[in-house]
């Protein structure tokens, strides 16, 4: 059983095998500072090898998600010398947190009303179903401070592809949660939270069918898929399947299946 740190800027609320993470920064509009992204990594860190932990859930408080990067902490980084060694690792932090929510091997939905800004927008990204509300605002406006997305512009791509990703972040597009629909960055959008209680709850109901290691080793072949070809992705495949195979997961799963009855991970 995951025991969960302590967090100040980060409301947490575990409930039958789901864990929703609330981002809870008033102050900077749940903007990724230091304290958010450090217990962020903390609680991430908790949930990996439990397998009790089903899903986990993205909201942010405050009627907004996420603002991004805390703009602050790098201008400030900036007047009290920081050089260029500095300012990468800086922004290599922010893209080590987006791997490991991308990289999550239970199931991560993130709900995103208000707005969801440059980093905001790629930590929605490493979702793997991603709900919107229908006047939802996303921007991608780093090239319009003289600045990159640096960290996030793998991950929309892989949301979204090369061409719309070029499009998007090339001209500091700013759209709607409809539009973000359109584009393949959002599976759903809604009216509002009552709506997505209705979606997460089917998704719920759909993840707890299926076992949490096969969920897990699944997860371990999709990230790598566009990037292996040929053997290496066979050979990869397969050993994601013998693992699932010898495990006492599949064993329940399959006897379950002769003996006609749920596996006992299902509700």
């Amino acid at each position: 059983m995951t025991t969960l740190p302590s967090t100040e800027k980060l409301a947490l609320e575990l409930k039958e095998g789901w864990l929703t993470i609330w981002f809870d920064s008033a102050e900077n509009r749940n903007a990724l500072g230091a304290q958010l992204s450090a217990e962020l990594h903390a609680v991430l860190d908790a949930l990996r090898d439990d397998r009790t932990v089903r899903g986990i859930t993205l909201r942010g408080k405050h009627g907004i998600f996420c603002a991004g990067a805390d703009l602050k902490s790098f201008n400030n980084a900036i007047k009290n010398g920081a050089n260029h060694a500095d300012i990468a690792k800086m922004n290599k932090d922010g893209g080590v947190l987006f791997h490991k929510v991308n990289t999550m091997p239970q199931v991560v939905l993130a709900y995103v009303e208000g707005a969801a800004i440059a980093g905001g927008l790629g930590l929605m990204c490493c979702a793997d179903v991603i709900t919107v509300t229908k006047d939802a605002k996303f921007s991608l406006t780093e090239t319009m401070l003289g600045i990159a997305p640096a960290q996030i512009a793998p991950i929309v791509t892989a949301r979204v592809g090369l061409p719309t990703a070029r499009r998007l972040m090339l001209t500091a597009a700013r759209f709607t949660g409809e539009q973000a629909l359109s584009v393949g960055l959002a599976d759903y959008v809604v009216d509002g939270a009552d709506d997505f209680d209705v979606i997460e709850a089917d998704i719920k109901k759909g993840v707890m069918k299926c076992g949490p290691h096969a969920n897990a080793v699944t997860k371990e072949i999709l990230q790598v898929a566009p990037y292996l070809q040929g053997d290496a992705m066979m050979d990869f495949a397969a050993d994601g399947f013998a693992r699932c195979m010898l495990s006492d997961e599949s064993a329940e799963g399959i006897a379950s299946f002769f003996e006609k009855r749920k596996p006992k991970w299902a509700p």
